[in-house]
């Protein structure tokens, strides 16, 4: 499988605190070895954003991604529970 990370998710993780980017760094070997892994308590999305899935970090972190194709992942932004409004627009 192959994990591909879009230029708005490379500026989102730039901006997060060290704990966070931490947290990231463990888990996308979990993520990689297995999306649905339940420690990840990976989701499908409503809405707006009903074709993302995503995947949870520590304090409220999620990383919203998406299946490209049968092999590929595609990271699309990493924020806030609270930021699910802003990705929407």
């Amino acid at each position: 499988m192959r994990i591909d990370r879009s230029s708005r998710f490379k500026r989102s993780y730039q901006k997060l605190p060290s704990p966070i980017k931490n947290s990231f760094d463990e888990r996308i070997g979990l993520f990689f070895k297995n999306p649905f892994d339940p420690v990840l308590r990976t989701h499908k999305l409503h809405g707006n954003l009903d074709s993302y899935y995503a995947f949870c970090l520590r304090d409220g972190y999620r990383v919203l991604f998406e299946f490209a194709d049968r092999d590929s992942i595609l990271l699309v932004n990493i924020g806030g529970h609270d930021d699910y409004a802003k990705w929407a627009r």
